[in-house]
């Protein structure tokens, strides 16, 4: 089985944003617009919206399953207050889950959190665990920084997050670093915004001792780890400076990358330098880059070819496409084990 960690519903049907639109306008009129105004959205417009999308990628690139979460661009956790925030992921999450049921043996479900600035973490606690327990969710997406791009808040090893982590510990739940949309003109969003707040998200629990307060707690950085990789002597030069243990032996058991890297001397690298066991497959197809290379003729983020090109060993292709990924989601594997009784 090839199981993408890294999907977003980047062609939800059109009424979904024209709900977020009117939320932003009702801000302007000092108006909470409830999620009632929601406008109805059938199943075939769902269908529509990934038949020709997700889906025909899914069967074109040969992938099986894809751990599905809301627009990540369009979480946008700095517009509106508090109870913006917690309608708007609501609805986002609601939808993911009407995909999920749809298509079953395609996707399964990870939840965006109702971050505001300024709100305690712990907030967000109710709606991870209603998208877990009542929805089949196996996951979360964690922006670090809700003020978009201005990062306002503690450093994810504060403990400012803590009530947060013992939440995704109680439900043995993982969390992928993502941040949403930058209202910073200085940082463009998905080149670098993004990419800052991996890597970023890595030197913060380098200077922590977070997973000794939480040794079960994890985390997958996304877009192939931002600059780690790439300088990982860096990283390692800098923890030494610091008298911190070897990396692999206080962050690598709880730290994962994907596979987001959209040329193939990115993924040799990745493979070079992190260990096979941290390193999950992952595409964020239909995301942040949709072209065509010019150079190959083929999709930049059709990440599997990529890898196919490598000529893996069985054991590390079963662990990257397969094996890390159920140990990071147990809630995934429980469900592909029952799948299979």
């Amino acid at each position: 089985m090839i199981i993408d960690c890294h999907g977003h519903y980047t062609t939800a049907p059109a009424a979904l944003q024209a709900f977020r639109e009117q939320q932003i306008a009702g801000l302007k009129a000092s108006i909470d617009i409830p999620l009632s105004a929601l406008p109805e959205i059938s199943d075939d417009h769902i269908r529509d919206s990934l038949e020709n999308a997700q889906l025909k990628l899914q069967r074109a690139r040969g992938t099986d399953l894809t751990i599905f979460s809301p627009r990540a661009s369009a979480m946008a956790h700095h517009v509106g207050n508090e109870t913006t925030s917690r309608r708007w992921t609501q609805a986002c999450n609601d939808m993911i889950h009407r995909v999920v049921s749809l298509y079953p043996d395609n996707f399964i479900g990870v939840c965006q959190l109702p971050q505001s600035p300024g709100v305690a973490p712990v907030s967000s606690a109710a709606e991870l665990e209603r998208c877990v327990k009542e929805l089949g969710f196996i996951g979360c997406n964690l922006n670090p920084d809700p003020s978009g791009g201005y990062w306002t808040s503690p450093p994810l090893t504060d403990r400012h997050w803590y009530p947060l982590y013992e939440k995704l510990v109680e439900l043995d739940v993982p969390a992928m670093v993502h941040v949403s949309s930058s209202c910073n003109p200085n940082f463009h969003a998905t080149g670098a915004h993004y990419i800052n707040a991996d890597t970023t998200a890595f030197m913060q629990f380098l200077t922590s001792d977070l997973f000794a307060d939480f040794p079960t707690l994890r985390f997958i950085i996304p877009h192939g780890g931002g600059a780690v990789p790439y300088h990982w002597g860096r990283y390692r030069g800098l923890a030494q400076d610091l008298k911190r243990p070897r990396l692999a032996d206080y962050l690598l058991k709880n730290v994962f990358f994907d596979t987001c890297v959209y040329h193939l001397p990115g993924i040799e690298l990745l493979l070079r330098v992190i260990p096979v066991d941290n390193i999950i497959f992952g595409s964020e197809m239909v995301g942040a880059v949709r072209g065509i290379d010019p150079e190959t003729g083929q999709y930049y983020d059709d990440t599997k070819r990529y890898l196919d090109a490598l000529g893996l060993s069985d054991a590390d292709r079963y662990k990257i496409f397969e094996g890390n990924a159920r140990g990071v989601f147990p809630r995934l594997d429980a469900r592909l084990v029952r799948s299979r009784v």
